[in-house]
Parts: C-alpha cells; sequence; structure tokens
C-alpha cells in the first residue's frame, strides 16, 4: 500500500494523555498523516498528540488534537483543535495542517530556481573522422572531448578541419565527456 511506505520513511509519534489511545484514533491519524504526505513525501517528522481537557473553561469541548508535521528546514506546521468528540477534533486539527501545508508546498513550488548558466568550453577540433560524421576536440585544458555530426551548429561539419577553434556545451556521455553542442568562437567587436 502505497501509504505505507510513504509512512515508514517519516517519523510518527502518536500519543495521549489523560486517555487511553483506541485503535480507532490511532488509524485514523495515521491514514490522514499518510494523506497529508501523498504525492510529496517531504514530511521528516509528525506528532499527534490526544489529550482530554476534564476541567476546561468550555465544558463542552473536553478533546484536543494537537498534530506538528517538520518539513525539511527544521519547518514546522502545527494545528491544536478543540472539539466535542477526538473524532472531530482530529479532522479540524489535520483540516487546518492541510491548509497550512498546501500554502507552504505552492508558495515552494512558485520559486524560480535561477541557476547561473555555465560558461561554454573552448577548444580546437583535434580528430575528425567525416565519414563517420564524428570527431573529437582538444580543450583548452587538455581533455578531449567526442562530438558528433548532429552536435554542430552555425558551421558545416563538412568544413571541419583539424585545428578549428569551437566554443562548445559538454556532458557526460556513457563513454565519457561529449559535446552537446559545437559553435564557432562568437565574433570579436
Amino acid at each position: 500500500m502505497k501509504g505505507d511506505k510513504q509512512q515508514r520513511t517519516m517519523d510518527l509519534e502518536i500519543e495521549s494523555r489523560n486517555v487511553g489511545m483506541t485503535p480507532r484514533w490511532k488509524e485514523e491519524i495515521e491514514a490522514r498523516m499518510a494523506d497529508l504526505q501523498e504525492g510529496h513525501n517531504d514530511l521528516i517528522h509528525g506528532r499527534v498528540t490526544l489529550t482530554k481537557n476534564p476541567h476546561h473553561k468550555k465544558a463542552n469541548n473536553v478533546a484536543e488534537a494537537l498534530v506538528v508535521v517538520t518539513l525539511p528546514g527544521r519547518h514546522t506546521i502545527t494545528a491544536r483543535k478543540e472539539r466535542k468528540t477526538f473524532e472531530e477534533a482530529i479532522r479540524a486539527a489535520f483540516a487546518a495542517v492541510e491548509t497550512e501545508l498546501d500554502r507552504y508546498r505552492q508558495k515552494r513550488a512558485s520559486k524560480e530556481i535561477r541557476t547561473s548558466p555555465i560558461p561554454p568550453y573552448t577548444g580546437v577540433v583535434s580528430k575528425l573522422f567525416p565519414d563517420e560524421g564524428y570527431g573529437f576536440i582538444l580543450l583548452d585544458g587538455g581533455e578531449e572531448v567526442y562530438f558528433h555530426r548532429n552536435a554542430v551548429h552555425g558551421m558545416k561539419f563538412e568544413e571541419l578541419v583539424d585545428g578549428t577553434e569551437v566554443v562548445l556545451n559538454v556532458e557526460e556521455g556513457e563513454k565519457g565527456l561529449q559535446a552537446t553542442t559545437v559553435n564557432p568562437p562568437p565574433m570579436l567587436p
């Protein structure tokens, strides 16, 4: 069951004060916690405490549910709800946590992650195999990089010769570094 797997990745504490924990409450808490985790798997820790308040100011609300969830970066969301029954208190507390968790996740998802572009490498064509449609470029640092004719842009593969200066982007391939794009060097003003 998907919820069980996610439940195991998160540390969950369920406790009660002044009242015995029933199997039904425990099952509902575990199911609701799994629902919070569903599709995200970002909760690190969860704690649910049920407390019976016999001498509470509001005589009708003696059942209290406290739900605390922790996300990466020590971000914590807490909800404490008091109701007439523990079932109502559990539902209300989890609903409040779910609302806050949705807000938190939407805010995190809306932040754009900006990465600075990796500057292109420079080098010279060192070996060409025109009939096979590939070659190698010697980078300024001394490393050789494979390139395929389809990676060549702004010039023709057929016109490349040993010693042609190029600018390229590189990634790790199956057999080592390979060029994803090979372009002529930019013209200086």
